[in-house]
């Protein structure tokens, strides 16, 4: 049976760091994601520059944040700088196979193996390695491939799992956050660079 198809649609704006807590806080006050959806659009609340930019936007951060329960998205409100991107990162995880399966063969993996480095290479290994059982993945531009990459990277130094010079840096989800995420299933807290017994200590 052929694997289920990724969904490659990551291209687009990163974590959403700075947008994503506005569109959570609006939720939150509506409790109603279509409605949010409308004030959002019509508020340009995104600040984006033309109409098919905001829909785009809009489309990719709604689909992220509608997998976050109630009180992650409160702590995405509320929380500071290095919650609110380790919330988006699970968030991303969670709707993309690509980057959660790349988060816990890659970049965890390296974590436990004190491999310290993530260089471009590793990742051209892990896409053609998955090529091999996902045709989309052979089926796109390379234009289009290097845009994953490239948004991939961005949402890892985003999320602080990644310097600048690649570098590979250790999570410090707080206890709290920890036991939220895992609310949906202890492997969620997989796509962290965390020992087993690390994620043992945040869930005690």
């Amino acid at each position: 049976m052929s694997p289920e198809r990724y969904r490659l649609s990551f291209t687009t704006g990163g974590l959403f760091l700075l947008e994503a807590p506005l569109v959570a806080e609006r939720f939150l006050m509506l409790r109603d994601w279509s409605q949010t959806r409308t004030e959002v659009r019509s508020g340009n609340l995104l600040q984006a520059r033309t109409a098919s930019a905001a829909k785009r936007i809009s489309i990719e951060l709604f689909g992220r944040l509608g997998l976050l329960n109630i009180e992650e998205l409160e702590l995405l409100v509320e929380g500071n700088l290095r919650e609110r991107g380790y919330l988006l990162w699970s968030a991303v995880c969670r709707r993309y196979a690509f980057i959660r399966d790349f988060a816990i063969e890659v970049l965890r993996e390296y974590y436990l193996n004190r491999r310290h480095q993530i260089m471009p290479a590793d990742y051209e290994a892990f896409y053609n390695a998955k090529a091999l059982w996902h045709t989309e993945l052979d089926e796109i531009a390379a234009s289009t491939q290097k845009r994953l990459r490239h948004g991939l990277f961005q949402m890892l130094r985003e999320a602080d799992l990644l310097s600048e010079q690649g570098q590979i840096q250790p999570a410090l989800l707080t206890p709290h956050l920890a036991r939220l995420i895992a609310m949906h299933g202890r492997e969620h807290l997989l796509v962290f660079t965390a020992t087993d017994s690390e994620i043992q200590r945040w869930l005690q």
